[in-house]
């Protein structure tokens, strides 16, 4: 076999690189599968169990709406690749959006539209004191009054387009913070003064 020329080896490296990302990402065609009936019932399942005051109904519709809507951000934001390349085409332009912090910000204004009386809606912000692993945002869902770490995780990046939700407590792959809580401490968010109304600056949450 011919000695790998530079261009030949800076192929092999990025095809290598691809192929590690996608290992750990959904098929891209998975992606365009419309959510099933039994996906959306075993969500609204777990968000009823959230607390006795969950509303059934408004579980059922929270459920279809982060499913439903996961699929439309999935096609507005073009995904076609793994989220860490997605990412990468983001931040060269080439794509609209589609960090973590978008699907965030996305799915959490989309469900606050529903109004519901017994659901709260949180952000959460993960690996942001983790100097190798990238940070990550996503949004929780729990019952109306209770704590965002008795919530589930609503969480389209992971999977590049594909809801994948889990129980705060429950999830074994990132550790959860409320995001006001982690952008103060990083020093992302500035405050007026003790008596301040509101917060005078805020950075991107995360670069997920």
């Amino acid at each position: 076999m011919p000695p790998a020329t530079p261009t030949r080896r800076t192929v092999l490296a990025g095809l290598a690189a691809s192929l590690a990302v996608a290992g750990c990402a959904a098929p891209v065609a998975s992606r365009k599968r419309p959510p099933t009936p039994l996906e959306i019932s075993r969500l609204a399942a777990a968000i009823r169990a959230l607390g006795p005051g969950v509303d059934a109904e408004e579980a059922e519709r929270a459920a279809r709406v982060a499913y439903v809507h996961t699929a439309e951000l999935a096609e507005a934001y073009q995904i076609t690749d793994p989220p860490l390349v997605h990412n990468a085409k983001v931040n060269r332009g080439l794509r609209p959006r589609g960090l973590c912090w978008h699907w965030a910000e996305d799915m959490e204004k989309r469900l606050k539209a529903e109004r519901f009386r017994t659901l709260d809606l949180h952000r959460a912000i993960a690996n942001a004191d983790n100097p190798v692993r990238i940070e990550h945002s996503t949004a929780i869902i729990s019952a109306r009054g209770a704590p965002m770490q008795e919530g589930i995780v609503l969480d389209p990046w992971r999977r590049g387009g594909i809801l994948t939700w889990v129980p705060v407590r429950e999830d074994r792959r990132y550790r959860w913070h409320p995001r006001m809580q982690v952008l103060r401490e990083t020093g992302r968010v500035i405050e007026r003064s003790p008596s301040s109304l509101g917060l005078s600056q805020a950075s991107p949450p995360s670069a997920g």
